[in-house]
């Protein structure tokens, strides 16, 4: 159903730039809309090549580091969680920084359903058969097309997709840890089967100009708003100059890092709706303790620092009371989990202590 706009919201086209940059204007963007200095925002992004991490993955576990250093691809961090990211010049960033207001709700899967049906949208009016798919993928004949996700910051919210316009499999691989890359082919074979992109759909694919106005009508419908271009204001510009050095920083860069080698660790996985959970744990000299665990993966959770608080609230537990640590540790916290439930992580830790395959699909 079409609506008149009834309100004006901020168009902003950050333009090409490194993935420190664009980083760091998500942290401003989101922080600042958050402490009343933004007003609600579109924002479209692209990113010289760059390898992201989620925020709760180790690069060493997900990038072939020494390839990037190679050929000068840049390695960061997000600030929002989810799976390791090959961005080039070729794929568009588009991000909305809004309050959840909006959405008169703040369950992530209602929110991400009614963004990405309007980026689906978008596309349609292009000429990409694009359809959204639970959890948060907008896909054409069941291979996606574009990747979302979101983070909260308080009543605020960062929701970004990726739209592939074109995409090089192989390349892909050499910069990204994915298991089945030992079999090149086959790996290769596995992403085109999951993954499309514009060229592949479309005989000429539009400017870049042309498939943003395209989500600008289409987000303006959705919404009932109208978009007025602007640039950074004053306050931001202030932040942003600060919030890039600490994205800069290795400390961030590296900010989830397990220690190496520790070849008494046992490793466990688990794929819950809300993304993969990976768990390291160490035990005690007993053999029946915690010592030390780490909790990693491409999934989403709100506030982020929940799961380091997990790990230490975990430290020294007897092994027969994990499950009982972890559900009365997620009673007592205040936080969403998103599409993750706290048996989810309880299952990821039994894992880790039976005999798993380590074959496990991205």
């Amino acid at each position: 159903m079409n609506s008149l706009p009834t309100k004006t919201w901020r168009l902003l086209d950050t333009g090409l730039r490194r993935a420190g940059e664009n980083i760091a204007l998500n942290r401003t963007l989101l922080e600042s809309h958050q402490a009343g200095h933004s007003p609600n925002t579109l924002r479209f992004l692209r990113f010289y090549p760059s390898a992201l991490a989620g925020y709760h993955q180790d690069i060493d576990d997900v990038i072939h580091q020494d390839y990037c250093r190679q050929r000068g691809i840049e390695v960061q961090r997000r600030i929002t969680g989810g799976g390791a990211i090959f961005f080039h010049e070729m794929q568009l960033g588009w991000e909305l920084y809004v309050h959840k207001k909006v959405f008169n709700s703040g369950d992530m899967q209602h929110i991400s359903q009614r963004i990405c049906e309007a980026a689906a949208v978008a596309l349609r009016s292009l000429g990409v058969e694009a359809h959204f798919r639970p959890r948060n993928d907008i896909e054409v004949g069941g291979r996606k097309i574009s990747g979302t996700g979101g983070a909260f910051d308080g009543d605020s919210l960062l929701y970004q997709g990726t739209l592939l316009i074109s995409f090089d499999a192989g390349e892909m691989l050499k910069i990204l840890r994915v298991p089945q890359a030992k079999n090149a082919h086959r790996a290769i074979k596995s992403i085109q089967d999951r993954i499309i992109t514009m060229e592949e759909i479309l005989t000429t694919v539009p400017d870049f100009a042309v498939i943003q106005n395209a989500f600008r009508h289409s987000f303006s419908q959705a919404f009932a708003v109208k978009f007025e271009p602007a640039q950074l204001n004053e306050y931001e510009q202030q932040q942003y100059a600060t919030i890039l050095t600490e994205i800069d920083d290795p400390q961030w860069i590296y900010l989830v890092q397990k220690p190496r080698p520790f070849p008494d660790a046992k490793q466990g996985f688990y794929r819950a709706t809300g993304g993969m959970i990976h768990v390291d744990l160490c035990l005690s000299g007993d053999g029946q303790h915690v010592e030390q665990i780490w909790i990693t993966g491409d999934f989403f959770v709100h506030p982020k620092r929940i799961i380091f608080d997990l790990e230490t609230h975990l430290k020294s537990v007897s092994l027969k009371k994990l499950g009982p640590a972890i559900r009365q540790f997620f009673s007592q916290t205040q936080g969403d989990l998103l599409m993750l439930e706290p048996d989810d992580f309880v299952k990821a830790v039994e894992n880790s202590l039976t005999v798993v395959s380590a074959d496990i699909n991205p």
